[in-house]
């Protein structure tokens, strides 16, 4: 079977959990594990496998392009916009998993299929993978809905260097998204780091302001939705079933990881790695294949 040939540039926690979810599956094989820390214990760790390694980061993408057929973006949003145009140049399918404003944006749930026709995806946020699904499916019941908010709480444990540092590319991209998937133009996105322990499961909270609504067909499409995330998201559960106060809906939404690299707790990576997965797989299945 011909898979799809992934590069991944990035070998923090995000990228090393992209690795292990590729080794899982029938149509996908990493061909190059691209940072630039010699001292890497992810990097040594990848390479004792037998996977191409390298420490020369997007110029080893270039190297190696000919056996590339995707390119997994799992850096940084100062880094990814330094390299950008180089990404460009390259004609691969690019997934970007940084809080940057490059790429169509894309929950593999709502637009997936449609957003194989660009070459550079934006995978948003993960506290956007988490919310714009649930948000989305209460505006397709055509109620009123004046403001949205939205709450992720993530434990300190799972908050890497890239994440502490791009908290506020978090904040305005996550809401940016939520504006377009929604069409509600007052959003706003909150993210909380949680030092307790023992460590957190990521928790959303998503509060709507609502004039006028069907509270049990939103009960219904919230539950439809969650069971289609859930197919390619397995921890992604409802805790907290949609509540009316006054004219404030509520919905609650834990992620926990699936334990491929990164601990149960870390959810808020293992969302947007599961989304980017989903999404290169829908690459293979609907463009590579068919230009083979």
């Amino acid at each position: 079977m011909i898979r799809a040939k992934i590069g991944i540039l990035g070998t923090g926690n995000i990228g090393t959990d992209l690795l292990m979810k590729i080794l899982n599956t029938k149509s996908l094989e990493c061909t190059i594990f691209a940072g630039h820390n010699p001292d890497s214990a992810n990097i040594k760790m990848v390479s004792d496998m037998g996977i191409c390694t390298s420490v020369d980061g997007i110029e080893a993408l270039v190297k190696y392009q000919n056996s590339i057929d995707i390119i997994i973006d799992a850096t940084s949003a100062k880094a990814h916009l330094h390299h950008n145009k180089m990404l460009e140049s390259l004609g691969k399918y690019v997934i970007n998993l940084t809080p940057t404003e490059t790429g169509k944006k894309c929950v593999p749930y709502i637009n997936g299929d449609e957003c194989v026709r660009c070459r550079e995806v934006n995978m948003i946020t993960c506290g956007g993978q988490a919310t714009i699904p649930l948000a989305y499916a209460v505006l397709q019941t055509g109620c009123n809905v004046s403001y949205i908010e939205t709450v992720s709480t993530i434990s300190a444990k799972s908050a890497g260097k890239a994440t502490r540092e791009n908290i506020d590319e978090f904040i305005e991209t996550t809401s940016g998204a939520m504006k377009m998937f929604t069409g509600v133009d007052k959003t706003k996105s909150i993210m909380i780091i949680n030092p307790n322990e023992p460590p957190v499961n990521m928790r959303n909270t998503i509060y709507f302001q609502i004039d006028q609504g069907d509270f049990r067909e939103i009960c219904e499409i919230v539950g439809r939705t969650e069971l289609q995330v859930k197919k390619y998201v397995p921890g992604y559960k409802i805790i907290v079933e949609p509540s009316f106060i006054d004219n404030i809906l509520a919905i609650t939404v834990e992620v926990s990881g699936n334990g491929d690299f990164l601990p149960e707790y870390a959810g808020n990576l293992d969302i947007i790695t599961c989304a980017a997965i989903e999404m290169a797989e829908k690459y293979y299945n609907n463009v590579l294949i068919k230009e083979r």
